[in-house]
């Protein structure tokens, strides 16, 4: 006997929705098509090289492990694709194959399987791969192959290194609208914001993400390093530079805003746009390494339980006693 959905009765919420975990994953990856082909124009093939590396490991070890573990894995729902994805995005460009592996099982075992898989994760995984792979191999991690030249032709820092070493004044021939655009050195997510701009606001067009992390992350790095740009501008690089160079845009946009581990409640959210923001700056302005969004999602990962427990929504209907 058919039975009619509109007759069924289900405890709350009853609620229907259309966009599956799977639509949303693979809308995910599409929109990180621009900045993608940015970095392909700028470091050629082997840009391509490691995004198809990594993709092919991330989903290809998670099929994998689906035959052996004792709960359900979709391999093919598209979240082992993404992490590849952001993987590639946040290693150089000249990375060997065999670095771009260990990276994949770090993301995929470590950074997720290990919880239990999609929707257990406490910590991003692409996040996880990329800070074992800072730590294990900081001079591959650092060697970042210059726009339009080859591999193994010329190597230099990232715009922030420069800063780290050399001071404001070693960036004097580096033009914002450089940084803004990708003509910079600096792993295939770090050197387009305007690339991940485009495809961050169709995410937001299409309520995928909310505007709470994204806007305050940017804005707290934006204001912090103003602060101490107005203090010494011999000493501090401008806001502006802050926010259009490393991974601000990409770690605002496409990686702070996971939904498994970024807050459930819009007083989180507000709490971790700004803890993330705050933290990024500081590390940056006062840290040893000179780039500190990886560092910041991932202490702030780790206080989500404690911002969903603390800062919850109004529940609809309920009357505050007293």
């Amino acid at each position: 006997m058919e039975v009619n959905r509109l007759l069924i009765m289900d405890s709350s919420p009853q609620g229907r929705v259309t966009e599956s975990t799977t639509k949303i994953m693979y809308t995910v990856c599409i929109t990180l098509i621009p900045a993608l082909a940015v970095s392909a124009w700028m470091f050629g093939w082997d840009a391509l090289r490691v995004i198809a590396l990594t993709a092919i490991f991330t989903v290809g070890i998670e099929a994998l492990i689906s035959r052996i573990a004792p709960y359900k894995i979709n391999f093919m729902d598209g979240s082992s694709l993404l992490t590849g994805i952001l993987l590639a995005m946040n290693v150089p460009s000249n990375a060997p194959w065999w670095m771009l592996l260990i990276g994949s099982l770090v993301a995929v075992i470590l950074g997720k399987q290990v919880f239990g898989g999609l929707g257990q994760n406490i910590f991003n995984p692409a996040l996880v791969a990329r800070v074992f792979l800072l730590i294990s191999f900081p001079v591959a991690m650092t060697s970042w192959p210059l726009p339009g030249m080859a591999v193994d032709a010329a190597t230099g820092a990232t715009p922030l290194g420069i800063l780290k070493t050399e001071g404001v004044g070693a960036l004097a021939n580096t033009s914002l609208a450089d940084l803004a655009i990708g003509q910079v050195g600096g792993s295939l997510g770090e050197i387009s914001a305007l690339a991940l701009l485009i495809g961050a606001l169709y995410l937001l067009y299409k309520r995928y993400i909310t505007w709470e992390i994204p806007i305050l992350f940017i804005a707290v790095v934006f204001v912090f390093t103003g602060i101490f740009y107005l203090i010494d501008p011999n000493q501090y690089a401008s806001p502006v530079f802050h926010i259009l160079t490393g991974g601000v845009f990409l770690g605002a946009f496409f990686m702070a805003t996971d939904m498994v581990t970024s807050p459930l409640t819009f007083k989180g959210r507000v709490i971790f746009g700004i803890g993330c923001g705050l933290f990024t700056a500081i590390i940056r302005l006062f840290g040893s390494y000179p780039e500190g969004v990886s560092f910041a999602i991932l202490l702030m990962n780790g206080v989500v339980p404690l911002l969903d427990k603390y800062f919850p929504d109004k529940k609809f209907g309920m009357v505050k006693n007293g």
